[in-house]
């Protein structure tokens, strides 16, 4: 029995757009609420009942949401240019080599804004 399952994390973080400009409103230093949601599919285990346990992939991503939280995120390595679709790519590439069932990332810095990844 094929299964998809979601599971939400969250951090807060700081950014510039600086390659945008003055006149551009992400230009100056702001902050986000970030609110991240990793999607995961296969297979379910007959024995255990689960694709994954929730406590396993919390286990395996929370870790790296650590690493962004309360950060600002132009001086964490790889994420110079700190838009949604460089911190989904930079969380795929850290997070698809340990949790091979990774199908997506969805990355809200809004209520009203995201970005989706489901890698290249």
């Amino acid at each position: 029995m094929k299964m998809r399952l979601t599971h939400e994390f969250s951090f807060e973080a700081s950014h510039r757009l600086d390659h945008l400009g003055p006149n551009h409103p992400c230009y100056p230093l702001h902050g986000h609420s970030y609110r991240v949601t990793i999607q995961v599919e296969g297979e379910v285990d007959p024995v255990t009942g689960f694709l994954i346990d929730y406590a396993e992939l919390k286990r395996i991503v929370q870790p790296v949401i650590t690493q962004l939280d309360h950060t600002h995120l132009n001086d964490v390595a790889g994420l110079s240019l700190s838009t949604t679709e460089h911190i989904a790519h930079w969380l795929w590439q850290r997070l698809k080599p340990v949790l091979p069932m990774l199908t997506q990332i969805d990355i809200r810095e809004t209520p009203a804004t995201a970005c989706i990844y489901r890698g290249e």
